[in-house]
């Protein structure tokens, strides 16, 4: 069966959380808490995020530096899309660097790993309307408040990337009907329940 999937880019394939981290640390020149971790450094005030959003903002193709959580599946991605005629899109609300467009800079950027010719969208708007303007049929993404809106506005089914453990947010996902997986070789092919395949083969 030939499949319309969504997926988005940070949090999902990139690794946008420890790349901000380092670029915090590097901007404010300290420590700075990765994450609620004990002993991690400083958590981060408003004034903080804006300083190094605005140091993103200034660095040249600073998008097309960020990490893959799993290079080998983007690359094993791309076989299984050609192998099985899948249409997939890659969605991102990534905010402008200097340099080339966010858009240019995320196919350069999953090209490298192994996906070529991607179609990537830069989405400001809600997942759930893109999710039915473009008829998808899965779409994954790691904010459950975009999860929401897929299964509530399309008849889109939704994977909620949940790279780590938060039972109430697992609980509150599963009960909307939108599954739960932590990694992306896990979303292309998961079976997490029987008789209720969520994932894409």
């Amino acid at each position: 069966m030939s499949l319309r999937i969504g997926l988005d880019m940070d949090g999902v394939l990139a690794d946008f959380r420890t790349a901000f981290h380092q670029s915090a640390e590097r901007c404010l020149k300290r420590d700075v808490d990765a994450g609620g971790s004990p002993g991690a450094g400083e958590t981060l005030a408003a004034g903080d995020i804006k300083q190094v959003w605005d140091l993103i903002g200034r660095t040249p193709n600073w998008w097309m530096e960020v990490k893959p959580y799993e290079p080998e599946q983007i690359a094993r991605l791309h076989d299984l899309t050609r192998e099985l005629g899948w249409e997939v899109f890659f969605l991102t609300k990534r905010p402008p660097s200097a340099g080339d467009t966010v858009q240019f800079q995320t196919q350069s950027w999953l090209e490298r790993y192994g996906f070529y010719l991607p179609s990537v969208l830069t989405v400001p708007g809600s997942r759930g309307e893109v999710a039915n303007g473009l008829r998808l049929d899965i779409v994954v993404d790691d904010l459950i408040l975009n999860c929401v809106e897929i299964v509530s506005a399309s008849p889109a089914k939704a994977m909620l990337m949940l790279r780590d453990p938060h039972p109430p947010t697992q609980k509150h996902a599963t009960e909307r009907g939108i599954g739960v997986i932590s990694t992306l070789a896990q979303s292309i092919d998961v079976d997490p329940m029987p008789g209720a395949r969520v994932g894409l083969i």
